[in-house]
């Protein structure tokens, strides 16, 4: 009996309240949006991985195989509505529904004042940062039901202002505004929308916003990614609307 008892309170151990729940996360090839993949294929989450580079996506799939959970990549550029459109056919076509969305897909620019920073590069960075975010949640909310969660990577620049990157600030400040008009919009549905504003994560973004950064006093996009996955079990009924992270070493 008592060997009986033991195995029971495993098996309830490992349980996850997320497993077999349907996720798709956008810029998922590196960086935060692969850490949370994997974070979330560990709790038994079935993924559709979406990125630009269809090679990429298929490297990140290959890594998640081991934990054994249902795999879909496809390219897509979020900037273009028939390409998202494509994309949510293809969720629709494979698992009929849709429980977990993490718009991760960003981009930032080379650091430069208002002055100086070219027309084509604010447009590249407000359209993946902010528009990418509205037409992936529009698309994708006819597959999401009660008890569905979003989670918008938005960073600390959403509240912030950090000088010489205007498009980036502007555009996460612009997705703060969206992920609260979203949570509001979709209460009365049971779709929880979670602001998710981390500090510095150690990714390939400091390559192109700022080359020389301190990259180890910054957070592993690994931490990023548990923190996600915690507020993602949380009750459906969790007033949790902003998840903010710091690095442990800095003020980044």
């Amino acid at each position: 009996m008592g060997s009986s008892l033991t195995s029971r309170l495993r098996k309830k151990k490992s349980y996850s309240p997320l497993a077999g729940r349907v996720a798709l996360i956008t810029g998922a090839s590196q960086g935060i949006g692969l850490a949370i993949a994997e974070a979330l294929a560990r709790e038994g989450c079935n993924l559709i991985l979406t990125a630009r580079n269809q090679a990429k996506l298929d490297q990140a799939a290959k890594r998640l195989k081991v934990h054994r959970t249902r795999i879909l990549t496809v390219a897509c550029d979020v900037r273009e509505p028939a390409q998202v459109e494509a994309l949510m056919n293809q969720v629709r076509r494979n698992f009929r529904r849709l429980d977990i969305l993490i718009n991760n897909a960003g981009i930032s620019h080379a650091n430069l004042e208002v002055s100086k920073l070219p027309l084509e590069t604010w447009q590249e960075v407000i359209e993946t940062n902010l528009t990418g975010t509205f037409l992936v949640t529009q698309f994708a909310l006819p597959l999401m039901k009660s008890g569905a969660a979003i989670v918008n990577n938005l960073s600390v620049a959403a509240k912030r202002v950090f000088t010489g990157a205007s498009a980036y600030n502007a555009s996460k400040h612009g997705a703060l505004g969206l992920t609260d008009t979203l949570r509001e919009e979709l209460r009365p549905r049971g779709i929880r929308v979670i602001a998710l504003l981390a500090g510095a994560a150690d990714t390939a973004i400091w390559d192109t916003l700022w080359p020389e950064a301190p990259r180890k006093k910054m957070m592993p996009a690994e931490t990023v990614a548990e923190a996600v996955v915690n507020a993602l079990a949380l009750p459906a009924n969790s007033t949790l609307e902003e998840l903010t992270l710091r690095p442990s070493a800095g003020t980044l």
